[in-house]
């Protein structure tokens, strides 16, 4: 058995959606298409590594906003959410393409989320020991936080542990598809309990438990120290099912297929630096050629 590491998991598509949103679209590749959302990726892939020099190092990609399996039993999951130009879609398999080149190993499936695939890798390798550092600005993903497996929101230079999901968010990590399940996230369209904010949630859950015990002991709600606590238990009964399903929609599924990796390869996770048999001809094509010279090379 290997020993234990800790692997980079990157949520790569906030990244990559910064990056077309603000680069001008007027980098182009030498045929004149736009390439400011891969060329921004890269850009955020050089500070990554110059900051924390990761050992190894996976990027999970998000295929499409609407064929997740969630949208199988609730079809207005992420219904609110804006479908990415083509412009910016045109340009997923090129960061596909660049992480790759770039020296990570890269997941992305049509089926699963890129939550999904970093709950996947969390999960397969905590079973040996390795911890991680979940890399994105995604707050769902604090529900996979650990003693082993930190959040770092990159933009922002924070690093949350345990102590600083439960500070923030007023619950611990492994509640947060519980809070998500009464308080609802528009971002997602997930519904939660009408008339049920954060606050409120986290109450609940601090004083009853996790989401099933909240309706195990809804007698028990009026009598809480919460506002509103005399209507609160009806609002829980009257959206017991919303509650359930948005709970579902919330919870990462580490059951996701990592195609093309077995949880006992270790090395495949291993960051050595780009590959110049891939980087310089995608950079070639690309034309990314002052950039090409700041990507540390395989040693």
């Amino acid at each position: 058995m290997s020993e234990p590491a800790t692997v980079h998991l990157v949520d790569a598509s906030p990244y990559v959606f910064r990056a077309f949103f603000s680069l001008p679209d007027s980098i182009r590749d030498p045929e004149g298409r736009p390439v400011n959302a891969v060329y921004g990726f890269a850009g955020f892939l050089v500070k990554l590594v110059e900051i924390d020099a990761p050992s190894h190092l996976a990027l999970a990609f998000d295929r499409s906003l609407t064929t997740s399996f969630r949208n199988d039993f609730y079809p207005g999951y992420k219904a609110g959410r804006e479908l990415p130009p083509p412009a910016l879609e045109a340009q997923i398999d090129d960061c596909l393409e660049l992480g790759r080149a770039f020296g990570a190993a890269c997941f992305i499936d049509e089926r699963y989320e890129a939550d999904d695939l970093i709950a996947a890798l969390v999960d397969r390798l905590g079973e040996r020991g390795h911890g991680a550092v979940i890399v994105t600005s995604d707050k769902d993903l604090a529900q996979l936080v650990s003693g082993r497996v930190a959040l770092w929101d990159f933009a922002r230079g924070e690093r949350y542990g345990p102590a600083e999901v439960e500070a923030k968010f007023g619950v611990p990590p492994e509640r947060i598809p519980d809070l998500l399940a009464l308080a609802g996230d528009p971002v997602d369209s997930i519904p939660g309990v009408p008339g049920v904010g954060k606050k409120t949630a986290a109450a609940l859950l601090g004083a009853l438990g996790d989401l099933e015990s909240v309706y195990r002991r809804l007698e028990e709600v009026p009598r809480l120290q919460i506002r509103g606590a005399a209507s609160l238990a009806a609002k829980l009964a009257a959206h017991r099912e919303t509650a359930f399903l948005s709970k579902r929609l919330a919870t990462v599924a580490p059951e996701a297929p990592l195609a093309g990796w077995e949880a006992s390869d270790l090395d495949a996770l291993a960051y050595r630096g780009a590959d110049p048999a891939l980087l310089d001809p995608l950079c070639e094509r690309l034309g990314f050629g002052a950039l090409r010279d700041r990507i540390p090379r395989r040693r």
